[in-house]
């Protein structure tokens, strides 16, 4: 276990400041400073609160992940960080930050992907990645399906959402229904009191003509707002339970459906689900019944790492230590539109054998000098 690559992550892609700490896949610390509270008087994220939220929360987080770890920074060879997609502003703090920590210490710097990062971090529950597994990323920001075959550089889409995510769906309809900010988790307790065939709503995206693998909440969405607004203009309650619960079913119900197709049209009979949405009870209990009826073993991470975390982009920084895979050079940026088809950001002046190089030697691969600023 002490030859595996022992790997500090940062997370600042929305408004969790997450710091993880892996070594190979065992996680060691998955420490979390959250703005939700924030920003939940405003009923949903605001980019410049979230950007100064982790400004406040880094340095504290990240010490907080190393005590947890019982390690030193200086015991680290590498540093991780979220380049992208997010927020353009709240990706900006974790990359100078990382950058900062990299170049103070003499590490090498490795700028990943989000979305890849969600699908890594079931290494930490569940074992090695099978090659291929198909992923169903579920979040506020995003709903695809992908397949990859390498989670360090061969990750394809498959499909993705034309319109309002999947989580943030369940926000809007949860401030129809007055129930606050985040969605998710309020409509999950209310709908499991609720009849999820009390009401038909649509199912987006799903006749013969249309895209196999792609999805719309839009219309759910619309559906579900003017069925709310008929019934309080006419006087009558709103059956709160029941509205949940059949919300959350046409949305689990359309997720499953495309996620168990894809599996088989492509021959792969692994199913990974992640992203904060994988949190859904309904969401896990219908894909395992699915799956299970299709052959198909289903892996989803514990609720902790479904949501963004530090430890998820500490587990794929290790593994593109552990593959030699090339660090990133100085000017790192953050892209708040990083394609999934890039796990990470390779310097341009790296070559793998450098970087393989460098995981046994601690050198600056940078090669702006070999003094640590921290010894």
């Amino acid at each position: 276990m002490a030859d595996e690559p022992l790997v500090l992550g940062i997370e600042t892609s929305c408004d969790e400041t997450g710091v993880g700490v892996v070594r190979g896949t065992t996680l060691l610390a998955d420490a979390v400073a959250s703005s939700v509270d924030e920003h939940a008087r405003f009923g949903g994220v605001v980019p410049e609160v979230a950007s100064r939220a982790h400004l406040e929360a880094m340095v504290p987080t990240i010490g907080r992940a190393l005590k947890e770890a019982g390690v030193s920074a200086r015991d680290l060879d590498g540093i991780a960080v979220t380049a992208g997609p997010g927020l353009a502003g709240a990706l900006l703090v974790g990359v100078s930050a990382a950058k900062a920590y990299a170049y103070a210490l003499g590490k090498p710097l490795y700028g990943v992907n989000h979305l890849a990062s969600h699908i890594c971090v079931d290494q930490l529950e569940h074992g090695p990645l099978p090659e291929p597994t198909m992923a169903l990323l579920v979040s506020g920001g995003h709903s695809s399906l992908l397949l990859s075959s390498d989670i360090t550089s061969d990750v394809r889409p498959m499909g993705a959402t034309i319109d309002d995510a999947a989580g943030e769906a369940f926000d809007k309809i949860a401030r129809v229904l007055d129930l606050g900010f985040p969605g998710g988790p309020v409509i999950d307790r209310y709908a499991r009191e609720g009849d999820p065939s009390a009401i038909a709503f649509p199912r987006g995206l799903t006749g013969p003509r249309d895209p196999a693998y792609d999805f719309s909440f839009s219309g759910l969405k619309t559906a579900v707002a003017r069925w709310i607004e008929a019934r309080r203009a006419a006087g009558e309650e709103v059956p709160v339970r029941d509205v949940a619960a059949s919300f959350q079913e046409a949305v689990v119900d359309v997720l499953t459906r495309k996620a168990v197709r894809a599996c088989k049209d492509e021959g792969v009979d692994h199913l990974m689900i992640g992203g904060g949405v994988a949190a859904n009870t309904r969401l896990r209990a219908l894909a395992q019944e699915r799956c299970e009826a299709a052959g198909i073993r289903l892996r989803v991470p514990r609720p902790g790492l479904c949501t963004d975390n530090g430890a998820m982009v500490a587990a794929l920084g290790a593994e593109m230590v552990a593959r030699g895979r090339a660090a990133s050079d100085w000017d790192l940026s953050a892209d708040s539109s990083l394609p999934v088809t890039e796990p990470h950001v390779p310097g341009e002046t790296h070559t793998q054998a450098q970087a393989q190089a460098h995981t046994h030697t601690h050198d600056h691969v940078h090669e702006v000098g070999g003094e640590n600023l921290y010894s």
